[in-house]
């Protein structure tokens, strides 16, 4: 098993690995990514990156993440939005080494934290994630404003 960063001849595959994901997730019909807004938010505009897990050379996992920032820390963390394997290829420990590589990656950059959501019905990764020393944060509530919600509000004056 070996780790590689995405490039840009990768949008393709990101995209499949995140449709994939959506399909696991029964979220498919909300995936509204297209190569070319990967290519520009990842690449061009820098704003996300992508480790993909290789087994013989092949990619059977994925992490999405970014840099968050807590000003209680007073640095940066990291923000799993993604990880994923391949059906096919779970039960080999592929996903603790993705978890465990971000956490170098943490540790490395000087982040504070690691953190990610999980859905409430996901009981095998609320498990795995247990098993790996994470802790749910039970006091907060995730809250979005997107869509046609998020263009009225930026049209309102303050």
């Amino acid at each position: 098993m070996k780790f590689r960063y995405a490039e840009r001849k990768d949008v393709a595959l990101i995209l499949q690995f995140i449709k994939e994901l959506a399909d696991y997730e029964h979220m498919l019909e909300e995936v509204v990514a297209t190569p070319e807004l990967l290519e520009e938010w990842i690449f061009d505009k820098k704003k996300a990156e992508v480790l993909f897990l290789l087994e013989d050379d092949n990619e059977v996992g994925f992490a999405l993440f970014f840099h968050n920032f807590s000003t209680f820390l007073g640095r940066a963390g990291i923000y799993l939005e993604d990880l994923y394997v391949r059906p096919e290829h779970r039960g080999k420990g592929y996903g603790k080494a993705l978890l465990t590589q971000l956490a170098k990656i943490a540790v490395e950059r000087k982040c504070g934290r690691l953190e990610w959501w999980c859905l409430d019905w996901n009981k095998p990764s609320i498990n795995f994630y247990l098993s790996m020393g994470a802790e749910p944060m039970e006091d907060w509530t995730v809250y979005r404003i997107s869509g046609n919600k998020l263009e009225e509000l930026s049209e309102q004056q303050a």
